[in-house]
């Protein structure tokens, strides 16, 4: 019986789940045994699990599984340095040269274990086949333009914090806007027909902030861009990856601007491949934006769960896409979706 066990997050600001009660209801009746830890965070309850025949467990018990169980998070593991001995399902951060990521597959070698790594679980076409890209947009627009608002007050910007639903946090950063200022900002959203640029841009007019969607048409010439520079805002919604072009080189920090915040929402900063060169570490929920320049101001936004902030609806949405494909982990082995995905961790292992 093929054993799925769903680890608590312990990360902080991490609310997330990759499986609903309902899909656990699922996968029980197909036959697989599902454990879920419990979580002093996780933003769906626990009772729901237990009610639909999960076995519970201790958060964090994850390390003393059967060894043949197939543990489940989101993001990463405390970077302990202790040898990773099963399947473990998550967001590795690998595979683009990160520093940390050359650490995390030390430790899978160490311990023998195998990375499936949610974002390259693709189907044939090469497509994910489930992605939190919609509400990492749609987060990551709110805390941007609540950094602009913070800036024309002289104030920093506010701690992130969660929401109980898109709504209140769209009134949230309205009510911000409107604090700060008669007109609102003009936004530069690239990569706007993928998920993360749809979220980005339907968070945009929410608030009723001018916003500019541009894709692959608009970037084919390969840059310089300096409409980057003319809007106030700028959303970088595209994955670095080989061959991407650099939309916000070194230099911008002097350049004549009109742009003063970067919303890195692909968030990707130590990768070689990184469109934004203007800084190089992530941000917190604590502290949301990295100022890289003083006069004019220019701040990051470089925030890497940005869906926790609506932590039930990126659950639901996202273990609704994820489910099909759960279902198919008895057959690990063969399926081409995780066949693909351990063929690319053992091409990347050292």
């Amino acid at each position: 019986m093929t054993h799925l066990w769903v680890r608590a997050e312990p990360r902080a600001n991490e609310d997330r789940v990759g499986l609903t009660p309902e899909g656990a209801a699922g996968l029980i009746q197909a036959g697989l045994r599902v454990t879920v830890e419990e979580s002093s965070t996780r933003a769906i309850p626990i009772d729901g699990y237990r009610d639909a025949g999960a076995v519970i467990a201790p958060e964090g018990s994850w390390p003393h599984a059967p060894a043949d169980a197939i543990i489940f998070g989101l993001k990463e593991l405390p970077d302990d340095g202790t040898p990773l001995g099963h399947r473990h399902i998550m967001f590795g951060h690998a595979y683009k040269g990160q520093a940390d990521g050359r650490r995390l597959l030390e430790r899978f070698k160490a311990g023998g274990g195998t990375l499936y790594d949610l974002e390259y679980l693709v189907d044939d076409a090469g497509k994910r086949v489930a992605a939190f890209g919609y509400w990492a947009g749609f987060a990551g627009a709110a805390v941007s333009l609540m950094a602009w608002a913070a800036q024309q007050k002289g104030a920093p910007c506010p701690p992130a914090r969660s929401y109980p639903d898109a709504d209140a946090l769209a009134e949230d950063v309205r009510t911000q806007l409107k604090d700060a200022t008669a007109s609102f900002p003009t936004v530069l959203v690239i990569g706007a027909k993928g998920r993360v640029g749809s979220g980005a841009s339907d968070f945009c007019t929410a608030v009723r902030a001018p916003v500019t969607r541009w894709d692959m048409a608009e970037t084919a010439r390969g840059g310089p861009f300096p409409e980057v520079l003319h809007h106030h805002l700028f959303l970088n919604c595209i994955l670095a990856a080989p061959g991407c072009p650099v939309f916000v080189p070194a230099d911008a920090k002097t350049a004549p601007r009109r742009l003063t915040v970067i919303g890195d929402i692909a968030c990707d900063p130590t990768s070689d491949f990184s469109p934004v060169k203007v800084y190089d570490r992530t941000t917190t929920w604590d502290a949301p934006v990295l100022r890289v320049h003083d006069s004019p101001p220019l701040d990051v936004m470089a925030i890497d769960n940005l869906p926790s902030m609506l932590p039930v609806e990126a659950s639901q949405d996202y273990a609704a896409q994820l489910l099909p494909t759960l279902r198919a982990l008895p057959r690990i082995d063969t399926d081409p979706v995780w066949a693909r995905a351990r063929e690319t961790f053992f091409a990347h292992r050292p």
